[in-house]
């Protein structure tokens, strides 16, 4: 998803480091911020779980990394082991409409 279209939805959600300051109440930016979480993370890299915690502490301010890594995962964005020890990105991302949404 086109990172320009990310921080346009999100521009009430982000600080001046584009930042999520706030968790959005509403569904549909709720999924766009996971888009834009799912960002960060590089595509073929595996992550150990206090790896993703970093990334997403880095990218967020109201300090609930473990929340944030289970909607990526429970949306499909990242996959783990199972005993969590490792998290990559899905290799397929969901779109928008796979969440019901346009």
């Amino acid at each position: 998803m086109d990172n320009e279209y990310l921080l346009k939805e999100l521009r009430g959600f982000l600080d001046g480091d584009k930042r999520l300051k706030k968790y959005p109440a509403k569904y549909k930016m709720k999924v766009i911020s996971w888009f834009y979480l799912a960002s960060k993370l590089e595509p073929g890299r595996r992550y150990t779980e206090k790896e993703i915690n970093q990334i997403l502490c880095d990218w967020h301010t109201f300090e609930d990394w473990a929340m944030l890594r289970r909607e990526l995962y429970d949306g499909r964005f990242v996959d783990r082991e199972p005993d969590g020890s490792w998290y990559w990105l899905e290799e397929t991302q969901p779109t928008l409409a796979s969440f019901g949404l346009n």
